[in-house]
């Protein structure tokens, strides 16, 4: 038999009610002379999902050319080490990673590769973010959560992809030759697309659909890696930045990084003043006013951490900049005010758009005061 010129990493935990149909599905969807191999990882599954793809694999060997190699684990490591350890174990040079449980469905799988093969790009993501994309069966809070995890990865780590929190993509191996993976949490591919740098990338629209057997992995445990993952390639990527030369780069970076800390600013406030709302018996104005102090109060010191990178933080020094910070959001939420009424009632325009005008003003407004008065750095850096 020829070495595999594909091999497709399937990572499992107790999928036992999947994994015979996810491999059948594989082996029918993909052509024969594309010479497939699938390497099942599995985190020593206590429902013996090893065993059901061993034994698949053996009642087909004889009427197939697809090798089915499963990798037993000792220990419930993790997804993204999973991931890993499949590529190690990989003879393929095109990489496909999908995940157990059908809600990657493997009928796009040829589709995917073929884009790789003829638009000579490097990765090739399944996208639900993009035209043609959709999810089936997620409640309103699991879509949430993903799209604003989506928004940390694009804005805070500077990712153009519109689903780099994608468990389905195909690579060519040779691009992560030289690359050293920390394998945190479980999207491998965050972490390929912020170090395979100058990576080529297309995405192909596909339909996620929720599991229908077995239980979701998503956990509190899962969104800590996740933050933990991001927090390790920020560090990453600012290594990189200090090398960057270029002024328009460092100052859209630093911009975007603000607008990403508003944006997680109005979770703080909606979360606080329902707390206090609720729990506490307050007034509602009154908890309205104590959920903006606490957003006011977690933007400046994930600002002046993150965005303008400023470790001292002395009593003195840190109060005086946190009293300007609450100046100049005072001030940019009178100007948003003062703006919206100006375009809706002056020039009649519709309030959404307004809106939209008014608060994109008011937080590039307040990105430049407190970068200039706050954080005393030069405007254009």
């Amino acid at each position: 038999m020829q070495s595999a010129e594909i091999s497709i990493i399937l990572p499992t935990y107790n999928e036992s009610q999947n994994i015979l149909g996810i491999l059948e599905h594989i082996q029918k969807s993909v052509p024969r002379e594309m010479r497939a191999e699938t390497i099942v990882v599995d985190d020593n599954s206590p429902d013996n999902t090893a065993k059901i793809a061993e034994d698949y694999f053996h009642s087909i060997r004889e009427r197939t050319g697809h090798t089915i190699n499963v990798v037993k684990r000792k220990a419930k490591d993790g997804l993204s080490s999973a991931i890993l350890h499949g590529i190690q174990q990989a003879s393929g040079r095109i990489i496909v990673v999908m995940d157990s449980d059908f809600s990657h469905p493997p009928n796009i799988i040829p589709k995917m590769i073929e884009t790789l093969r003829h638009t000579k790009c490097d990765i090739v993501i399944a996208s639900r973010y993009v035209k043609g994309g959709s999810i089936q069966g997620w409640p309103f809070k699991r879509k949430l959560m993903s799209k604003i995890a989506t928004m940390i990865a694009k804005k805070g780590l500077g990712i153009k992809s519109h689903d780099p929190m994608s468990g389905f993509f195909v690579f060519k191996k040779n691009i992560i030759n030289e690359l050293k993976f920390d394998a945190i949490g479980y999207k491998m591919l965050l972490e390929i697309l912020v170090k395979a740098k100058g990576a080529k990338i297309q995405e192909v629209p596909y339909t996620f659909t929720d599991r229908q057997n077995g239980s979701s992995k998503l956990g509190t445990s899962t969104v800590l890696e996740y933050c933990n993952s991001v927090w390790n390639l920020y560090k990453y990527g600012r290594k990189v930045r200090r090398e960057e030369r270029r002024t328009s780069v460092r100052f859209l970076s630093k911009a975007a990084r603000f607008f990403t800390v508003g944006a997680s600013g109005l979770g703080v406030n909606y979360l606080a003043s329902m707390l206090f709302a609720l729990s506490a018996n307050v007034w509602y104005l009154h908890a309205t006013m104590m959920g903006i102090v606490f957003s006011i109060t977690s933007n400046f010191f994930l600002n002046k951490y993150w965005t303008f990178e400023d470790k001292d933080f002395s009593i003195k020094t840190t109060l005086v900049q946190y009293g300007k910070f609450a100046g100049f959001s005072s001030i940019g939420a009178l100007v948003q005010l003062g703006l919206v009424y100006y375009l809706v009632d002056g020039f009649a325009l519709s309030y959404p758009i307004a809106l939209v005008l008014a608060v994109g003003t008011a937080a590039f407004g307040n990105f430049i005061l407190n970068k200039k008065w706050t954080f005393k750095e030069k405007v254009w850096s």
